[in-house]
C-alpha cells in the first residue's frame, strides 16, 4: 500500500483547524435578547406615559406656576366640544378646544369659529362670549365646556394668603357678607337672531331663589318656542346655580341668549 506523502497531511491538519475556528466564531450571538426585550418594553411604556386623557377634570401646574384645566364634554348636535384652559392665577391665558365638530361642513364651521371663541373667552375671562355666527351648535357647546372648566378652576385655586394682622376685622366681615335676601339683580340684554333676552334673578344671600326671563323672543312661532324653552331655563338655572345649563331642543338661540345674560346677573352679583 502506497503511503500518504508527509507534506499532505500538514495541508490538511491546518485545512480542519482553520474551519473549526471559523465555525466558533459564527455561532457567537450578535446581541443580548434580555437586554433588547427589557429597551422594548421601557419604550412603551413611555409611549404610554406620554398620552393625554381628553376626560374633563384634569388639571396640572407647571413649574412656572401656570395650570391647566379642562373642562367636561359638552355633547351638540354635530359632535362634541371640550375646552382646556390655561391659568394663571385667577386670569385665562390660554383658551383651546381639545374637542370639536368634525367631518364634511363641520370642519370648516370648527375651523372658522374655535379660534374666534378662543380669543373670546381670554378677552372677556368668563364664559360671556359671544356666540359665532354660523356655529351656533359650537358656540354654545363651547361655553357650557368653558364654564365647566371654569367651575373647576374656581374650586381648585391657590388658597388666598391670610389678611394682615393689621387689617380691620369689621372691613373683612364685610366684604363677606353675603348680599341681602330677596335682592334682584338684572343680567345684560343679549340680542339673538329672535329678538332680545334679558334674565333677572332674585337671590336669597349668594343662592337664587328664582330666575325668569323679563325680556325673551315673542311674536309668530317665537312666542310659542319662548312659552315652552323659558320656564324649563328658569328652572334649570335656580337648580345648577349657575349659568352651566343645558340648552333647550328647538329653541338654541333663545337658550344660547338666556345662558348669556344669565351668567352677566351672576356675575353682577358676585361683584
Amino acid at each position: 500500500m502506497k503511503k500518504s506523502h508527509p507534506l499532505r497531511r500538514v495541508v490538511l491538519a491546518t485545512a480542519a483547524t482553520v474551519s473549526g475556528i471559523v465555525l466558533l466564531l459564527s455561532l457567537k450571538p450578535g446581541s443580548d435578547p434580555a437586554s433588547a426585550s427589557a429597551q422594548g418594553g421601557a419604550a412603551a411604556q413611555a409611549t404610554v406615559a406620554g398620552q393625554e386623557s381628553p376626560q374633563g377634570g384634569s388639571s396640572g401646574q407647571s413649574s412656572s406656576g401656570a395650570r391647566t384645566v379642562t373642562g367636561s364634554v359638552a355633547e351638540t348636535q354635530y359632535g362634541p366640544v371640550q375646552v382646556r384652559l390655561t391659568l394663571s392665577g385667577d386670569k385665562i391665558t390660554k383658551a383651546e378646544a381639545v374637542q370639536a365638530p368634525s367631518g364634511g361642513q363641520s370642519t370648516t364651521v370648527t375651523e372658522d369659529a374655535v379660534p374666534k371663541l378662543n380669543q373670546a373667552a381670554v378677552a372677556a375671562g368668563t364664559a360671556d362670549i359671544d356666540a359665532v355666527s354660523g356655529a351656533t351648535y359650537t358656540s354654545a357647546g363651547y361655553k357650557q365646556s368653558l364654564q365647566s372648566a371654569l367651575d373647576q378652576a374656581a374650586q381648585s385655586a391657590p388658597a388666598e394668603p391670610a389678611a394682615s394682622p393689621s387689617q380691620p376685622a369689621a372691613s373683612s366681615a364685610a366684604a363677606a357678607a353675603p348680599a341681602p335676601d330677596g335682592q334682584t339683580v338684572d343680567g345684560d340684554v343679549v340680542q339673538t337672531e329672535y329678538g332680545p333676552v334679558q334674565v333677572r334673578l332674585t337671590l336669597n344671600g349668594t343662592s337664587i331663589s328664582k330666575a325668569e326671563a323679563i325680556q325673551a323672543p315673542s311674536g309668530g312661532q317665537s312666542t310659542e318656542v319662548s312659552s315652552n324653552a323659558v320656564p324649563k331655563l328658569n328652572q334649570a338655572a335656580a337648580v345648577t346655580q349657575s349659568a352651566d345649563i343645558d340648552a333647550v331642543s328647538g329653541a338654541t338661540y333663545t337658550s344660547a341668549g338666556y345662558k348669556q345674560s344669565l351668567q352677566s346677573a351672576l356675575d353682577k352679583a358676585g361683584a
